[in-house]
């Protein structure tokens, strides 16, 4: 129906109805149309009551660490409050194994989160655990150096340059390590790191 239209059928409808009405007027109940009361759809979902929660008794989480590649890492941090940030699971990983936190990347459902993230961000209402998986920049490479021979990691660093870096598993764990952060796309970071390799190798 057009405005036009309505508006017509709207005039029309006020001509049958008197000009004025009388302050005195009254109308007989009697006359009134039944009419069913109207009720409202039920929710597709119930709205959660708000929970008042004692302070020292907040909701904790079991926080699980697992790595995507090497080292193999399996870590289980219990008790983590909703507030505890991502910065503060890493620096967790980074105690328990010895791998400093540069070289660490948080991610949750394969996509990396910032530091500035908190728990009850990644989270439901109802969770009770959540799950990280870890990437160590460099690989297993890294986390040997940095575990048992921390000064020849130093001597790696400062002593090679140029063709000599592409000969080390770490420059090819940070290569896809930035890939994957970029694409964030696990398979096509490996698939990419292998082309680049393979085509280093060749030539």
């Amino acid at each position: 129906m057009t405005e036009v239209s309505f508006a017509k059928s709207f005039l029309a409808a006020l001509d049958g109805r008197p000009i004025k009405v009388s302050p005195d007027h009254v109308e007989d109940p009697k006359t009134y149309q039944a009419r069913s009361a109207y009720i409202l759809p039920k929710m597709p979902k119930a709205m959660s009551k708000r929970k008042s929660v004692a302070p020292g008794q907040e909701r904790s989480l079991i926080v699980t660490v697992k790595s995507l590649r090497n080292p193999p890492l399996d870590l289980r941090l219990s008790s983590q409050t909703l507030n505890t940030s991502v910065h503060d699971v890493k620096t967790s990983v980074s105690k328990e194994t010895g791998i400093p936190e540069d070289k660490i990347k948080i991610l949750h459902k394969k996509k990396p989160v910032p530091d500035s993230k908190v728990l009850k961000d990644l989270v439901g209402d109802d969770d009770t655990t959540v799950e990280f998986s870890v990437m160590v920049m460099g690989g297993a490479a890294t986390a040997a150096a940095t575990v048992g021979k921390p000064e020849t990691q130093s001597e790696v660093a400062q002593g090679l340059s140029g063709a000599g870096v592409l000969q080390t598993e770490e420059f090819w764990g940070d290569l896809k390590g930035f890939l994957l952060q970029r694409i964030r796309d696990e398979q096509l970071a490996e698939e990419l790191t292998n082309t680049f390799q393979e085509a280093w190798k060749a030539k």
